[in-house]
């Protein structure tokens, strides 16, 4: 336990990415006095109403007060978070927040981005960054300005991509590395020893939201493309194609040598292999709409898929 029980600490999260960030936070005595996530939705078949990741996180860790705004950018939620008082507001997978919030931190409020800023500003940095083929990434924290991802950087940290590795799994790994960096971003704010450095506005990249048509497998891309593509939208949302009219979502291939035309199905055995402009893909697991996610040898043994024809 380093951290200082007198600092008044906000965390502000939702999705599961932010969890570990919030656990090593208490882990190291930096207890937030508040957690703010998004409401409870109603989910899955059933509809039965959800809690957060962080809210379920916040609750397992014995936070009391749990702040869940239905619009932060409403007076009423400023008022809210003014009227603690906090020293630091830490965010982590939330929402963009108004000035009116973020500035009621008396000593800055910091978010922690996946991507080493000013590359891969926007809402989607991991898949946006495996889906380009980059080799690395990391995690960049930054005090927030009105202009999203734009401010100050306080600490990076790098990490390396394989070639294979699906978004998915980048992610896993970024959310623990990330962790790391809140704990140490919150340590040296405590500490008033933070040095900031200003982004490189000419060097930045964008990463935005991902649609369903942004999904859609262009099989006339050089096949090193098309497995980026695929990896990086593995395992959500998902790359798709089409097979005589039905969707077919594609989470994990490989890139093999092979010639045909673009999409032409070159070969059907206990994998799919498939030609691209340049050279072919083995794909190894994949979904029919409607359908379980399942290894390509059961989509081969259930499904009538032969050689010759075209995924479009």
């Amino acid at each position: 336990m380093e951290g200082s029980t007198d600092l008044k600490i906000v965390f502000m999260g939702t999705a599961g990415f932010a969890v570990p960030s919030l656990e090593q936070l208490i882990e190291h005595g930096f207890v937030p006095v508040a957690v703010v996530t998004s409401p409870d939705r109603p989910k899955g078949r059933g509809q039965k109403v959800r809690y957060t990741p962080i809210k379920e996180a916040a609750i397992r860790l014995g936070i009391e007060q749990i702040i869940q705004p239905e619009d932060v950018k409403s007076p009423s939620f400023a008022e809210e978070i003014a009227s603690i008082e906090p020293d630091i507001i830490v965010v982590v997978a939330f929402k963009i927040l108004p000035p009116a919030v973020y500035t009621t931190a008396k000593r800055g409020a910091f978010n922690l981005h996946g991507s080493l800023l000013p590359l891969f500003r926007g809402a989607a940095p991991i898949n946006r960054a495996v889906m380009a083929g980059a080799t690395e990434t990391g995690v960049t924290t930054f005090f927030l300005e009105q202009k999203v991802d734009t401010g100050n950087v306080i600490l990076q940290r790098s990490m390396p991509i394989g070639e294979d590795e699906s978004a998915g799994e980048v992610h896993d790994r970024m959310m623990i590395l990330g962790a790391e960096a809140v704990v140490e971003t919150t340590k040296r704010i405590a500490e008033g020893r933070v040095e900031t450095s200003q982004q490189d506005n000419r060097l930045a990249t964008s990463a935005p939201k991902i649609f369903k048509e942004d999904c859609k497998i262009d099989w006339s891309q050089p096949a090193k493309d098309v497995h980026d593509h695929i990896r990086g939208l593995s395992p959500y949302p998902g790359a798709w194609t089409t097979h005589q009219g039905k969707q077919v979502k594609i989470y994990t291939s490989q890139v093999i040598e092979g010639e045909g035309n673009a999409g032409e199905i070159l070969g059907v055995n206990n994998s799919v292999q498939v030609a691209c402009e340049e050279g072919a893909l083995n794909i190894l697991e994949l979904q029919l709409e409607s359908r379980k996610k399942m290894t390509a040898s059961d989509f081969v043994r259930g499904y009538e898929i032969q050689k010759g024809d075209l995924f479009e």
